[in-house]
């Protein structure tokens, strides 16, 4: 088997921008497209492969055929044929609205099994006052939550970041957050689409009616525990891996390279997705397959394959993730 890439599913949002069609070389007609999924198995939205052979077939198709040597064999045996991870870019012109995700167990109790929704942002570009929210800044009690939603003053308990290319956030399911105005994030996070609205600044949706609430969904699943610091913070080394993020649901790291370098991946009993957020180069991997790898493009490394070998064309700058 050889590098995957899939076609990107774009979704246009109420609070979207216009930087993903050219950051991805990509035309469309779409307006407001807020998010493009590079690599999803969520029901209904499943990546579909756009190179090679294969081209054609869904995520989960794929996973059907090749079961661990596509995915890895602990992944298999986890999730069988639903992809554990989805990757998405997210172009945020205005703010997202602030909302929070579930945990495994709340999920699986409250939506027929369904996963949770730990996640991360890297923040790949800005726009002047870009920023975001994470976390609480002062203790709340679930009953003053609903009261802060209910008088429009939450926003003054969370903590609210500027932001700048290169900042990273890891938000475990529980914790509140919002992405705001000027951002160019890619997110990548389990294999979930359970989002709990909490608050929209009275803004009406795509259709022109207020967008739904999650208020008493949100009041369970919200971790109120105040915590020192929201923002992972990183040392960052050219030609070598930047680990970012390390955690029971993914592993995501950062490299920028301006000369050839080789990722050994025998001992990783996963796949490993590399997205490309700036500069190109090509791929190539153990078995001699090369894919180019430009900005704005993901590409799936499957399991089964041993080394990667990363060719430069002047520099390049990615993210990986694999799950253990």
């Amino acid at each position: 088997m050889y590098p995957l890439k899939f076609r990107p599913i774009l979704k246009s949002m109420v609070w979207g921008g216009e930087k993903i069609a050219p950051f991805k070389s990509i035309s469309t007609d779409q307006h407001n497209i807020g998010e493009s999924w590079e690599l999803s198995g969520v029901k209904g939205n499943e990546s579909v492969v756009a190179n090679g052979e294969y081209a054609g077939k869904t995520i989960s198709e794929m996973i059907r055929e090749f079961k661990g040597s596509l995915i890895g064999k602990s992944n298999w045996e986890k999730t069988g044929e639903e992809f554990p991870l989805l990757i998405k870019f997210i172009d945020a012109k205005q703010d997202l609205s602030i909302q929070v995700h579930p945990d495994d167990e709340l999920a699986a109790r409250r939506h027929n099994g369904s996963k949770g929704k730990t996640e991360m942002w890297y923040v790949v570009d800005t726009d002047p006052g870009a920023h975001l929210m994470a976390g609480l800044k002062k203790a709340i009690t679930p009953d003053e939550y609903v009261e802060r939603v209910n008088n429009n003053t939450i926003t003054d308990v969370l903590e609210d970041f500027s932001l700048q290319p290169g900042d990273v956030f890891f938000l475990p399911a529980g914790r509140i957050h919002s992405i705001g105005s000027g951002s160019f994030i890619a997110e990548i996070q389990q294999t979930s689409d359970i989002t709990y609205r909490i608050y929209d600044f009275g803004r009406l949706g795509l259709d022109g009616k207020p967008r739904e609430l999650h208020t008493e969904l949100a009041k369970d699943a919200i971790d109120y525990k105040v915590y020192p610091d929201y923002k992972t913070h990183y040392t960052k080394s050219k030609d070598k891996e930047n680990v970012l993020v390390d955690c029971k649901y993914f592993t995501t790291s950062l490299y920028e390279l301006d000369k050839e370098y080789t990722l050994d991946l025998k001992a990783l009993d996963s796949f490993l997705i590399m997205i490309c957020i700036g500069g190109e180069g090509t791929v190539t991997d153990s078995e001699g397959n090369t894919e180019t790898l430009r900005k704005g493009e993901t590409i799936l490394i499957p399991a089964s394959t041993e080394s990667v070998k990363v060719v430069p064309e002047g520099n390049i700058q990615f993210l990986t993730s694999y799950v253990k």
